[in-house]
């Protein structure tokens, strides 16, 4: 078997990669640092936060502040109930964003791109806009003090995710379509075993964004729900400031531990994730 030889890089080059390197471990440490700095406060008490000049290193370290933490609230309530809120969005999502977001890429009916644009501009509102008239409609209904707020507007579909998927589906070849067409399959039987099936990365992409989303939550939480039992894990943070007064090592030891499933969930889909951003709109 031939070997190809491999060609030096020019000093110029090497030059260039290390400058990128360079580059990308300061971008990182830009990162990094209020990260580590969170990890240390998280160790220390309160007195030693603030201390002027500033200590990097906890000395002792105080582990007691996750298991106090974790233990001066119902946290464990508070994760169950994000959990329970996120399930539902990421299947209201899923489930309304892909059909939308097929018509758009595949269904021929008039004004069919105006309305997408429609669809695309409502990403300009932001949500204090909109949040007297649901908070309204809302309590029309009824809803205030429950999750319902928060889950069923994601049974509606989400303009960003729409266009994502939109654009992931243009580029699978609508051969394929065709085919199950002559085999006798109906729109949803083609989506379910056809569309579904090839945009597993766009829909993992869909998933990780809105349970980030979703779990880091905190505004609209705030004005839905008014019984700490129904309290989401952001809303349980908060406990730890007052009007005089926040414990910051606390804070800060919850905070890093409410971390830990979003960080997971990239872990654990990254593949997907990176590949589903990579293909989406390669095609328009």
């Amino acid at each position: 078997m031939t070997r190809i030889p491999q060609v030096p890089r020019s000093p110029a080059g090497q030059v260039g990669r290390a400058a990128s390197l360079a580059a990308l471990v300061a971008v990182a440490a830009l990162f990094l640092i209020p990260l580590l700095w969170m990890l240390s406060s998280s160790l220390k008490p309160n007195y030693q936060i603030f201390a002027v000049p500033p200590q990097l290193l906890p000395r002792p370290p105080r582990w007691e502040n996750y298991r106090e933490a974790l233990t001066f609230l119902p946290f464990g309530r508070y994760a169950l109930n994000t959990l329970l809120i996120s399930a539902i969005v990421i299947v209201g999502h899923l489930l309304s964003c892909t059909v939308v977001a097929y018509a758009f890429a595949r269904l021929r009916a008039p004004g069919r791109d105006t309305l997408f644009l429609v669809v695309l501009a409502t990403m300009m509102l932001p949500y204090p806009v909109t949040m007297v008239p649901l908070y309204v409609l809302f309590r029309t209904l009824g809803w205030v003090n429950t999750i319902l707020p928060l889950a069923v507007p994601a049974f509606f579909g989400s303009p960003f995710y729409i266009f994502l998927l939109r654009q992931f589906f243009l580029g699978v070849p609508p051969e394929l379509e065709d085919a199950a067409r002559i085999d006798g399959a109906g729109t949803a039987r083609i989506i379910w075993h056809v569309i579904l099936p090839l945009s597993l990365p766009a829909l993992a992409t869909v998933a990780i964004f809105t349970f980030q989303a979703t779990w880091n939550d905190f505004l609209p939480p705030l004005i839905y729900l008014q019984n700490p039992q129904s309290y989401t894990i952001t809303l349980g943070l908060q406990f730890f400031r007052s009007s005089y007064t926040t414990n910051w090592a606390y804070l800060m030891a919850a905070s890093l531990v409410t971390m830990l499933p979003v960080i997971a969930v990239f872990i654990a889909a990254q593949r997907l994730f990176i590949e589903g951003i990579s293909l989406t709109g390669l095609k328009g």
